[in-house]
């Protein structure tokens, strides 16, 4: 069994007991077992209705009760409202209860079904003048050749893709978280050298504001140069001198 026919077995689980609660006594369910064989009789002798609208405050339960006037009802499935539309209409009208699209209902016999769309389609739904639908029109057609199994597995592919387009969505979202983490790590970077470059410039603009030591200049004393006549004005050596320097004497 997949999960959509526990899902689905769980929806009439639910109305049985809804009905149980508002007072209605269930139908004893027949203890003894049947084969595989009365049970694809069965099948092929039941006809399906599609409900292309369900009006507001309706559930499985309402549904059930209302047509099962006409004959006896197998299973009834309702698809939930989109979750979009469910937060737009709890702040447009305060009303937090669940809603639904659109719905199937199995009948045991395609007799009945073909009788209920025919009926039905078009016309008020009535019931109780204080029920919230009870002005509301009928929205209902009898599929030929449908069973529910091609409905299981209409499901089930809609889940799929639903399933694979939610992951698309979360693996480009994690792209994008990605890309700004990125981003917010490479401007934090980039702050802190800025930082750093103008802590260094006020640490090199204090030291040049007077602070560090002066130079100190040493000068040396040097002889003058010769000038240009000094070579005439040169005193001459005696030759006295020159003879006890060089060895030229007596």
């Amino acid at each position: 069994m997949t999960s959509v026919d526990l899902h689905l077995e769980e929806q009439s689980m639910v109305v049985e007991e809804d009905e149980f609660r508002e007072g209605e006594v269930p139908k004893r369910k027949n203890k003894k077992k049947r084969s595989h064989a009365d049970l694809g009789e069965d099948a092929e002798k039941r006809g399906i209705c599609y409900l292309s609208r369900i009006p507001p405050h309706m559930n499985p339960s309402h549904i059930r009760q209302i047509l099962s006037r006409f004959g006896d009802i197998h299973r009834i499935y309702l698809v939930p409202e989109d979750p979009n539309i469910q937060v737009h209409r709890e702040q447009a009208s305060g009303f937090r209860g669940k809603e639904f699209s659109e719905g199937w209902v199995e009948f045991s016999k395609r007799s009945v079904a073909k009788r209920v769309a025919n009926l039905l389609n078009g016309e008020q739904i009535g019931g109780k003048k204080r029920s919230s639908f009870y002005y509301d029109i009928w929205n209902i057609k009898y599929l030929r050749k449908f069973k529910w199994d091609d409905l299981t597995s209409e499901i089930a592919n809609k889940n799929r893709i639903r399933e694979q387009k939610l992951n698309m969505e979360i693996s480009a979202a994690k792209r994008e978280r990605d890309f700004y983490l990125s981003k917010v790590e490479q401007s934090r970077a980039l702050n802190f050298m800025q930082e750093r470059r103008k802590k260094k410039q006020k640490t090199v603009g204090a030291e040049s504001d007077g602070t560090e030591e002066p130079k100190v200049i040493r000068q040396f004393p040097q002889n003058r140069p010769v000038a240009d006549g000094g070579a005439q004005t040169k005193t001459k050596l005696s030759k006295d001198i020159l003879a006890g320097v060089f060895g030229g004497g007596s």
